[in-house]
């Protein structure tokens, strides 16, 4: 058995992140120099970098199966960094903020994950992007990208974990700004905007993160996770098994981080205008990096988290999965709906934790981002073999110029739609059952409405995934030369059709929704009378030279980005479990490869996770409920039962509406639009929720902005200069006033003093003769006045 070496391991583990940081640090100054400006030394770092996360994971996995506890913090081996460190006389002071490394079943799983994503996303990069005039530039951003989601995997502290968390909220504005540079890209102000948006909704799940770190840190003084859930589950204690209110208010902050960044309902608006970065940014942001992290925070902080704040967690997540499953039905972008794809699968997530099920939640975190990279590529490959084309109508029929791609992307989709032995089924379907037990044993409104949500997600999911892969892969070849005007049974669309293709983009505040009816294109959807490459052309250039003579036919991508595409798509396949290991017994979910290395007592040790468990069943604090474990039991073993069943029909129902709409014409599209038109009208402009968000948050914001400017400029600005101008006015007053006064008097005396020396200068004559006439005058006078007088 593979065995954790800490005076090795933690070394290696410190490598994974700082090989992309040095290989930011070269290509930023660098890389334009370099032979293939730098994507060669890149790619192979990140290479080295998944051998390392792969070679550490197999040695969680190996204790998994040999059943035996993998946690490991660099700390309990005295390993760590000083941050914030104070000398007060104890080692261990409270106010002392160390960093150190925490390496469990989680961390070693999501850190596989990001290290295989990231180096097959560079890969793929290194095709997709050629030509692009800040080639150099991008593979510095996403190397830095990458150090920030690795680094926030191993941070064992909530303090480095934010550290991590605004540095990858940065690269992610210059990434999905990355043509916003370009002035030769017909989509500049989209890409401006799109980066703003992103980093602006996501500070304020940011800011509620960092107030309720502060709120933390006040009451236990400090953030180290293994302390925050020791000190958490005596808080609880202490006030008689209830969570006090500003630990309740603590942990709604933080979760506040997670919609955030996880672009959960209400906070969602950002991620599909993300589309306008290439679509390998696409693919880091929705799969390995960026929204991961946000579910990655609940799985760290799950016993900081009390009742209200799970419940509320569910209900997001079920509302969001839901809600963006609708919008995704609507959607003939073809990034566009894998965007709204990714947030409905974060919703599932969310709700998990929500709902107790946190390991199936980060489960499916981690399946989900094998077949999302893979999706999102085989988009990329398909966006690159089409001249640059997404939207879905102006496609078809791909599978026979693009075979891998369309193997690839089959085999993903099936994943998402969680049909059995694929990666998406295992996960999927251990949270739909999570819910399940949780509203057969405590019975909720939310528990309830989450137990409806998720399947009729999950059944929308597989509806709108093979509903892109018929209009894209199947009939006959609607793009290039062809008939653009496709009906409107293939558009789905029905009389809406041309409005939701000619207004749409009027929608949503600023240039927010135009990528979801094909008009977010990837900054190269203009053909410039050649192959312009991937999203790298946007201001005419021809693809860098690699014609392939295919003019305007489909053509399969080249071999960097198909052998992305075949890994990605094994693991999307074989990433959950891989069942032909265990041949007699391929569904169960007890011998996947995760739930035999994580679980809540390898995650927080036995005290906390017999804390939280507790906590799930209701039998803490002052309204505990009666727990009988026969029953609990016996409804996790039917909650489970029932949830294979739910999942198999759900699935197959959306796949079979799907072919019956898209494929085999059975059921014409426009017939179910006009049935529906006003419901239709309102899914497919995301229910007005920006709309919404323009008129109660965007407009008063900017006219509070106008306003203070206002009163900035005229007031402020006036009394400044009001001050200004009279204290000028006085100074010239005293100047003048000490020119004619002070001065005038000053130069009176000096003259009189003058004139008087003048006068005494006349008696001074120096002639003795003049001295004695003066002297008898003088004499003479004074006898005259004595005699007189």
């Amino acid at each position: 058995m593979l065995q954790f070496d800490p005076a090795i391991d933690f070394k290696l583990l410190l490598a994974v992140p700082l090989i992309p940081l040095v290989g930011f640090a070269i290509q930023i100054f660098f890389g334009k120099k370099l032979p293939r400006k730098g994507d060669w030394m890149l790619i192979t770092g990140m290479f080295v970098v998944m051998c390392i996360t792969l070679y550490m994971a197999a040695k969680a996995i190996s204790a998994g199966y040999a059943g035996k506890e993998f946690f490991h913090d660099s700390l309990d081996h005295g390993w760590g960094f000083k941050w914030l460190y104070s000398d007060r006389g104890a080692e261990a002071f409270s106010g002392n903020i160390v960093g150190g490394i925490l390496y469990d079943g989680l961390g070693a799983g999501m850190l596989a994950v990001v290290g295989v994503v990231s180096f097959f996303v560079h890969l793929f990069s290194s095709g997709y992007m050629q030509g692009d005039r800040r080639y150099h530039i991008f593979f510095a951003n996403i190397s830095l990208f990458t150090f920030a989601m690795l680094g926030l995997v191993l941070a064992d502290n909530l303090l480095f974990l934010f550290i991590f968390w605004e540095l990858m909220g940065l690269m992610s504005y210059l990434l999905i700004g990355h043509f916003s540079h370009d002035p030769g890209s017909p989509r500049i102000k989209f890409a401006a905007a799109a980066c703003k948006k992103a980093f602006l909704t996501t500070r304020v799940g940011d800011t509620c993160l960092f107030m309720g770190m502060v709120i933390l840190y006040y009451h236990f003084g400090t953030l180290r996770f293994t302390e925050l859930w020791e000190l958490s589950r005596q808080a609880v204690e202490a006030n008689n098994g209830d969570y006090p209110a500003w630990l309740t208010t603590a942990g709604l902050l933080c979760l506040g981080g997670t919609i955030g960044k996880s672009a959960q309902f209400p906070l969602h608006i950002w991620l599909p205008d993300a589309m306008e970065g290439p679509t390998p940014v696409s693919a880091m942001i929705h799969a390995a990096t960026m929204v991961a992290a946000g579910v990655f925070l609940t799985g760290r902080l799950y016993p900081v988290f009390s009742p209200e704040v799970l419940q509320i967690a569910a209900l997001a997540g079920g509302v969001t999965a839901l809600y963006a499953a609708t919008i995704g039905t609507t959607i003939n972008d073809i990034k566009g709906v894998l965007a709204y794809s990714t947030i409905s699968q974060l919703g599932f997530m969310v709700a998990a934790v929500g709902v107790g099920g946190v390991v199936p939640g980060m489960f499916h975190m981690l399946t989900h981002a094998f077949f999302k990279a893979c999706l999102f590529l085989c988009a990329g490959s398909v966006i690159h073999g089409c001249h640059h084309e997404q939207d879905m109508r102006k496609m078809g029929g791909l599978r026979k110029f693009m075979p891998i791609t369309f193997a690839c992307m089959l085999l993903s989709t099936i994943a998402i739609a969680g049909i059995p032995l694929f990666s998406g089924f295992y996960s999927k379907d251990a949270i739909i059952a999570a819910a399940f037990e949780r509203n057969m044993t405590i019975a909720s409104s939310t528990a309830t409405f989450v137990s409806i949500a998720l399947p009729a997600a999950a059944l929308l999911t597989a509806f709108y995934m093979f509903r892109l892969i018929f209009m894209t892969f199947f009939g006959e070849y609607r793009g290039g030369h062809a008939e653009h005007h496709v009906s409107l049974a293939v558009a789905g669309h029905g009389a809406h059709a041309g409005h939701a293709d000619a207004g749409h983009a009027a929608h949503g505040h600023d240039e927010h929704g135009h990528e979801q009816h094909g008009h977010g294109h990837d900054h190269g959807a203009h053909d410039h009378g050649g192959h312009a490459h991937g999203a790298a052309d946007h201001g005419g250039h021809d693809h860098g030279g690699h014609d392939h003579g295919h003019a305007h036919v489909p053509h399969e991508s080249p071999k960097p980005m198909t052998i992305a595409l075949i890994v990605l798509a094994f693991l999307g396949v074989f990433g959950g479990h891989f069942w032909l290991a265990t041949p007699t017994d391929p569904l169960a979910h007890h011998g996947t490869w995760f739930t035999k290395v994580v679980s809540l007592e390898s995650m927080y040790g036995a005290k906390v996770a017999d804390f939280v468990e507790a906590r799930q069943a209701g039998t803490l604090g002052t309204h505990a409920v009666a727990h009988d474990p026969a029953h609990a039991e016996h409804a996790q073993h039917a909650a489970h039962d029932l949830a294979v069943i739910v999942s198999l029909s759900v699935a197959g129902a959306g796949i079979l509406l799907a072919a019956l709409m898209y494929l085999w014409r059975k059921i014409r599209p426009e017939v179910v639009v006009g049935a529906i038109q006003p419901l239709y009208e309102l899914v497919a402009h995301k229910y007005y929720w920006d709309e919404i968000v323009n008129l109660v948050a965007i407009k008063p914001t900017v006219a509070l902005a106008l306003t203070l400017k206002w009163v900035d400029e005229k007031v402020v600005d006036g009394v400044v200069l009001l001050v200004g101008h009279s204290n000028r006015a006085l100074a010239t007053f005293w100047a003048w006033f000490d020119r004619t006064f002070v001065d005038g008097l000053v130069n009176f005396v000096g003259l009189v003093s003058q004139s008087l020396g003048a006068i005494a200068r006349l008696l001074q004559t120096g002639r003795i003769q003049q001295y004695a006439a003066f002297a008898v005058g003088g004499g003479l006078l004074a006898a005259a006045w004595l005699i007189l007088g």
